[in-house]
């Protein structure tokens, strides 16, 4: 047989070789590691040293090569001895050619046969060609061995193949990889596949199977050895690189920075805390950027488009913005004169700064100076590595010290240039050489003002000038800085925030992705670092017991050695078996998987008195279910929990909190990682990426614009690369290097308490439509079907005709109402009042999937049949929270309403209360009642507002107009329902679009001893309603109707305006009365 072969040498001694195998060795598990020991071990005699960069070594096969080729038969029949007995021996002679060179002198080396090199040889034998067991001293380099065996079968008939095998070794941190164990599982094959040559195919096929079986057992229990899990195993931590010159290592600055600046001066107080925005048009980008960042921060604005006429800009003696944004700065440098004087002696009058950002253009600018101003500015330009201004006033927020290296974003920079005293840099950048190199040869680049403060010296009136939009995320912080100083610190943010890291699913987890203890180590000393600039700071594990030790050995280790040092953290519980609350209808149940894991927390002694739990998948907490809360408080007595859900997912910067059945419920934030997010190379967008996020991108924003935050993140985020570690630790860092902002941590409670108290608006919760999201529907009860929900509300107001109304629908086939209320009969009353603390599953019991047939139709419907569903609860039309509330919930319902003359409302709803018993209706005159006084009894002056409010008809339905479109809504004259049922009902009916049409002249009969229309139940029966209802009563007496014609004039006159804007709805009569009356 004739070799080629080109090589490089290698420098490894025999000594080194045998350490390494010793390594190898000192890794072996007993009983396990010893079973592949013969798998990788390689024959003594093909040790070969070639020497030399490119040195070519020819000869034919020595006697060492025949005796290596010998021992490796007799290895491969130790190997696969089992198999020798069905065979024979023969079917592959060997040759050996005498040598014609000498053997060169064996040492370590790496042996790497190409498969190239086969097709030029001639090789009529058997032939080995594996490195050596001492080959493997390149183990700790992390070198690759490679081995090729070749084959060449006698000719038996048409029975002739050449077998050709290229095995693969990585050898690295002293384990051999599982390639080995096929390169040996290759041997055996081929050797078998060489004895089957003539003999019985069922021989063949007898121990093909059976190495195959012996194979799969290798290999599994292989798979689970930790020798394997070594082999896997890659030091790809990556470490936190925020350079920041004003930090040093422990989290310190190096040298006392002064305080942040406060902004606030007796300005403030004569201007409302609310921003005034004019855009170029409705859908501008600059402009949507600026409203998210004020929405982000929760401060009120306004946006008005630039060019039309200036809003309303006082109050009395109070000016109602305190900053003006313009979006393009043209756009206030070319207003007309009379607006531009309007607005400028308000903001001097007020003390009103301006924000301006220069919008890019087509045209590029050299020089150019701003329309009545000493400054200049050039356009178009790419820029590098902005830094701040130190003595800048304007900042407050943002740190300055630091420098944002690297190109800037976009190519459309403007620059400022000046030569009055009354401007300040606060922004400087460089222009970017690497765009233009030609320009900056032998020059010394000079800072470049990108943006700018004007302090009024020449016109009395404050600005602050930006060279670009925000898609710098320094502009974001800059922006907000400008509105607190040029407001005098009306809009200043608090700069105390609060930073909680929740670390779900302990004990949960696949094998390969659960902590091993190096990963907790690692963990607690994280939570040292951080901790050093976070004051409080302590990672909060979420656990569920059931899968505690169902990891490999290592993992399960590092089980234990994390309740080893229970004491190092805060703990919350999850669901035993990390199940979905939802899912469960039985209370008992639910309980019952709660105290296996409580028992669990007990008996490792976790502590279970944090008050906080997450749900899985936050299922339960939002939409709510209520068997969860019962539970949680029964069993863990829960006060707080959070949600990434409410109101939705996304934008992050709507998230809200809530209270039902009073635990907290707060916003959670997600921070880029999620369950599968393990290591830095499979980082969606790779490293880069995931440190924009944490460098000014959406990590860093988010804790700036929140001042309590709640991170979630899984245990799986903490093994493998850590990323949890590198990402919290990094954004800190750079959270202090660029802010001033006061970091600290404390448990969910007292977390809650805050948010609370800083946002008392979101005590109450807004019920959703599940259905209108993908993942609510996912993580709401199974028993629940929205298809149930009215379509329609009857939203009232009272005493204007309701309940006939409620009665002629009920009639129809197609029409079906919820179940009667025990307390409010026929009328929910959900939306306002206490019941809708109840939560959506209360409501929904109103309206349940399998309607009850409606057995007030003429044509009654069969169970489960298509239900138009509506809700009736006349208090809705005039309810403060209603509009909002229904909207969230139902917002493709139709809104009908009834509306007469609010004078004859009124006191229809007087009479009603004296008719039932009111005690105040029964001692004070309808005259004394609606001319009450606010120092009067606080029952009467109840009394009163029920009587006078509903009939600001107007009011309301502006209310409801905005939230409900005008195609929605439907206005019935409450006389003509009276007078003319038939035809109100038929065009109801055609509003609503039900299918089939009722006609209702074959089903209403007027009754003459009742005075209006009732159910013609047969030819000489009516149905009609109760005697409370069209009950007769004393004429209103002619002061009081006098006093409420005055008193609803003004909003009978707007709610004319009204109808005639909406268009297509006459005008009442009786509103017409009203009004010649009035007047």
């Amino acid at each position: 047989m004739t070799i080629s072969a080109a090589a490089s040498a290698t420098a490894t001694t025999t000594a080194a070789a045998t350490a390494a195998a010793r390594l190898l060795n000192g890794n072996r598990l007993p009983g396990k590691s010893q079973k592949y020991e013969k798998l990788i071990k390689l024959p003594q005699q093909m040790q070969t040293s070639l020497s030399g960069s490119a040195t070519s070594v020819t000869g034919t096969q020595t006697d060492a090569d025949a005796s290596a080729d010998a021992d490796a038969d007799t290895d491969a029949s130790v190997d696969c001895g089992h198999f020798n007995k069905h065979f024979g021996n023969g079917y592959a002679t060997p040759s050996v050619t005498p040598a014609t060179a000498p053997t060169p002198t064996p040492t370590p080396t790496l042996i790497s046969m190409p498969s190239n090199l086969l097709h030029n040889t001639h090789i009529t034998d058997r032939t080995l060609l594996l490195p050596h067991e001492e080959a493997t001293t390149g183990a700790a380099n992390g070198f690759r061995v490679s081995g090729i065996v070749t084959y060449k079968s006698k000719s038996n008939g048409n029975c002739s193949s050449d077998f050709n095998s290229t095995s693969s070794m990585s050898i690295g941190g002293g384990h051999a990889t599982a390639s080995s164990l096929s390169s040996s599982l290759c041997h055996c094959c081929n050797l078998i596949a060489r004895r089957c040559i003539g003999i019985n195919k069922r021989r063949c096929v007898l121990a093909l199977f059976a190495i195959t079986v012996v194979s799969i057992l290798y290999y599994t229990h292989y798979v689970g050895t930790d020798m394997f899990d070594g082999l896997i195993q890659r030091d790809t931590h990556p470490a936190p690189i925020i350079n920041c010159r004003m930090i040093n290592a422990a989290g310190k600055h190096v040298r006392d920075a002064s305080p942040a600046p406060d902004h606030r001066s007796e300005a403030r107080l004569r201007i409302d805390p609310k921003v005034l925005v004019f855009v170029e048009t409705t859908y501008s980008g600059l402009g949507r950027d600026i409203a998210e960042l004020l929405v982000y921060n929760r401060i009120k604005y306004k946006i008005e488009v630039a060019g039309k006429s200036l809003p309303v800009l006082t109050n009395l003696d109070k000016g109602r913005y305190g900053v003006i944004v313009f979006e393009n700065l043209d756009k206030y440098l070319n207003m007309d004169k009379w607006n531009r004087e309007l607005l400028d002696k308000y903001c001097r009058e007020y003390s009103v700064g301006i924000v301006g950002f220069v919008s890019p253009s087509e045209e590029t600018l050299v020089g150019a100076q701003l329309r009545d101003f000493p400054l200049f500015v050039h356009t178009n330009l790419r820029l590098r590595d902005a830094s701040l201004n130190p003595s800048s006033s304007v900042l407050r927020l943002t740190r300055a010290g630091e420098t944002a290296w690297g190109a800037l974003p976009g190519d459309d920079w403007a620059v400022f240039q000046h030569n009055h005293s009354t401007y300040e840099t606060v922004e400087w950048a460089q222009r970017n050489t690497q765009e233009y190199p030609a320009d900056s040869v032998g020059q010394v680049q000079l800072p470049l003002t990108t943006v700018l403060q004007d302090r009024g010296q020449l016109d009395g009136i404050q600005r602050v000038l930006f060279g670009s939009s925000l898609r710098f995320w320094l502009h974001r912080l800059v922006f907000l800085d400008a509105l607190s100083y040029l407001s005098h610190g009306q809009l200043s943010l608090s700069l105390e925030r609060m930073i909680l890291v929740d670390i779900d699913d302990i004990f949960v987890g696949e094998k390969g992705t659960r902590l091993q203890p190096d990963d907790v180590r690692a963990l607690i000393a994280t939570q040292k670092i951080i901790a050093s600039m976070v004051p409080g700071f302590r990672f909060n594990l979420g656990f569920s017991g059931k899968y505690y030790h169902h990891g490999t050995r290592e993992e399960n280790l590092g089980d234990d050695f994390l309740l080893q040092n229970v004491q190092d953290f805060n703990w919350f519980s999850h669901m035993w078996k990390h199940q979905q609350p939802h899912l469960y209808d039985n209370l008992t149940l639910l309980m019952a998987e709660m105290q296996l894991n409580y028992a669990f927390a007990k008996e490792h002694n976790i502590p279970t008195n944090s008050g906080y739990s997450i749900s899985p998948h936050h299922s339960g907490v939002y939409p709510a279910h209520e068997l969860l809360y019962l539970a949680w408080k029964q069993v863990w007595n829960v006060k707080v929990t959070s949600t990434e859900e409410y109101p939705h997912l996304r934008p992050a910067r709507l998230r809200r909190g809530f209270i039902h059945r009073n635990i907290m419920v707060l916003p959670r934030q997600t921070c880029g990682l999620f369950t599968h997010t393990m290591y830095i190379d499979r980082y969606p967008g790779g490293r880069d990426k995931l440190d924009e996020s944490i460098q000014g991108g959406e990590l860093f924003q988010t804790i700036v614009y929140n001042p309590i935050n709640i991170f979630m993140t899984h245990m799986s985020n903490y093994g493998s690369d850590r990323l949890a570690l590198y990402t919290f630790q990094s954004v800190i860092k750079f959270l202090q290097c660029w802010t001033n902002l006061k970091l600290a941590s404390a448990p969910p409670i007292q977390l809650a308490e805050m948010y609370f108290r800083l946002h008392p608006e979101e005590v109450d919760p807004v019920w959703g439509n599940p259905c209108d999201d993908a993942r609510h529907k996912k993580i709401w009860s199974k028993t629940k079907n929205c298809e149930s929900l009215p379509k329609f509300l009857v939203i009232g107001p009272q005493k204007t005709g309701t309940t006939a109304l409620y009665t002629f629908l009920s009639m129809h086939n197609s029409i079906a109402s919820n179940i009667a209320s025990p307390d409010t009969f026929e009328e929910v009353q959900f939306f306002n009042g206490n019941n809708y603390y109840r939560g959506l599953d209360w409501y929904m019991d109103f309206f349940p999937a399998d309607t009850l047939p409606n057995t007030s139709s003429p044509l009654p419907t069969a169970l489960g049949s298509p239900r138009y569903m509506f809700e009736k609860s006349a208090t809705y039309f005039d309810g403060e929270a209603v509009p909002k509330r229904a909207h969230a919930l139902l917002p493709h319902a139709k809104i009908v309403t009834i509306l007469i003359s609010p004078a004859k409302r009124a006191y229809s709803w007087y009479q009603h209360q004296r008719a039932h018993g009111d005690i105040i209706a029964n001692n004070y005159s309808f005259y004394q009642v609606i001319t009450a006084s606010d120092s009067a009894p606080r029952a009467l002056k109840d009394l009163r507002n029920r009587c006078l409010n509903p009939g600001k008809y107007a009011q309301h339905l502006e209310h409801w107009l905005a939230y409900y479109p005008a195609q929605q809504l439907h206005i019935i004259d409450g006389e003509q329902l009276r007078l003319n049922p038939i035809e109100v009902m038929n065009e109801l009916q055609r509003f609503l679009k039900i299918q089939p049409l009722l006609d209702y002249s074959n089903h209403l009969r007027y009754d003459v001893k009742k005075g209006f229309y009732c159910q013609a139940v047969s030819e000489k029966r009516n149905k009609c309603l109760g005697k409370s209802k069209g009950r007769q009563y004393p004429s209103m007496d002619e002061r009081s109707g006098k006093l409420l014609q005055r008193y609803y004039l003004n909003h009978n006159t707007a709610l004319v305006k009204l109808l005639k804007k909406l268009g297509s709805r006459p005008i009442p009569q009786w509103l017409k009365d009203d009004l010649s009356t009035g007047t």
